[in-house]
């Protein structure tokens, strides 16, 4: 007998939390609409890849000095199009897109001009981009508009036994042949985190609407070991980074980039002075920007106040991704691979269940 298809969960594949901070001036080597979206599904596709569970865009105070070039690009670029105007919105625009499961693309996010040639990147395929033959107890899924009796029909429709009608209940489209009921009174448009009966339970129920539960969206990663995708927020500085970090008791271990760091074998098991590296819940990696990192701090009021010369001083680790480059530059994209490949070893032997 074939089995279906359905994700791995022999091993949990995010035991910890993994971010990732850049400046968004990573996108000005991007002369075009369609190298600066090529630019962020590569970035997408490293976040899937290693399974990082958050990502952080925050301003290096560069882009002022940028738009004060007079570059033609940010006057001639297309109507709507913030790829040049505001590289910081587009980058979080194109990586929420992708992140968020293909048949709710439709649902969540209008046409626009960012979007243009997203449909030409490659596909993140992870375990909650979920095609509708396939089971998982958890699904992704968005609030969709009761019917109304009668609605879209001559004649009135008798309700059906199965489908609840408590005012408190709510319909969520999770890409399956049925709606799912969740008792929660949550607005149309809303994208949430379900959590379904049994297959067998599904199956039975045919068409019509079953009953499940709206979960956190932590819940398929804590509970059942799943990788569940990033999510996306902006930083309007380096410092506002880490001070405005969404987990309780911040990030415990902090990771800075840079040519002029320490090389990366060093990190290991042991550290370069012979510290060993502790173990930790919330591991935190900023990549720089064009400029690099010491740009984002001189433009950090916050930092400035504090006295702090240089971003050596902010981690934890201060690291070189690749000791005796034959390039003069490694692009963003490119340190995002380098590092997160680099500290795999790392994350799997230190990062906390």
């Amino acid at each position: 007998m074939k089995r279906k298809n359905k994700p791995d969960t022999s091993r949990p594949t995010a035991v910890f939390e993994a971010s990732e901070a850049r400046a968004y001036t990573s996108l000005h080597s991007a002369l075009t609409p369609e190298l600066k979206t090529l630019l962020a599904g590569r970035i997408a596709r490293a976040l899937a890849v290693f399974c990082v569970d958050e990502i952080v865009v925050f301003d290096d105070g560069q882009s002022k000095l940028r738009k004060g070039t007079g570059n033609s690009q940010y006057q001639n670029a297309d109507a709507g199009f913030t790829g040049f105007s505001d590289p910081d919105y587009f980058l979080m625009h194109i990586l929420s897109y992708l992140e968020t499961p293909p048949f709710l693309r439709s649902f969540l996010f209008p046409m626009h001009p960012d979007l243009r040639f997203a449909g030409n990147l490659p596909s993140l395929d992870m375990p909650h981009h979920l095609k509708s033959h396939e089971w998982c107890r958890y699904r992704e899924g968005v609030t969709v508009e009761r019917q109304t009796q009668g609605e879209g029909s001559k004649k009135p429709k008798k309700r059906k036994r199965e489908e609840p009608q408590s005012e408190e209940a709510s319909l969520v489209d999770a890409g399956l042949p049925q709606k799912i009921s969740v008792p929660a009174a949550i607005p149309p448009n809303t994208r949430v985190t379900v959590k379904l009966p049994e297959s067998s339970n599904m199956e039975a129920s045919g068409n019509s609407p079953v009953v499940g539960s709206v979960a956190a969206p932590s819940a398929p990663r804590e509970e059942a070991g799943y990788y569940w995708g990033y999510s996306v927020r902006a930083a309007s500085s380096l410092s506002a980074v880490v001070t405005e970090c969404t987990y309780v008791g911040g990030y415990d271990l902090t990771i800075g980039t840079s040519e002029r760091g320490s090389p990366l074998s060093d990190l290991g098991q042991h550290t370069a002075d012979g510290g060993q590296v502790p173990r930790f819940n919330h591991l935190l990696v900023v990549f720089g920007g064009v400029a690099g990192l010491e740009v984002a701090v001189e433009a950090d009021d916050e930092l400035q106040k504090m006295g702090v010369k240089g971003p050596k001083d902010l981690f934890d680790y201060w690291i070189n991704l690749c000791p005796g480059q034959g390039s003069r530059t490694i692009r963003t994209e490119e340190a995002v691979w380098l590092g997160l490949m680099g500290l795999r070893e790392l994350v799997v032997s230190k990062g906390q269940k």
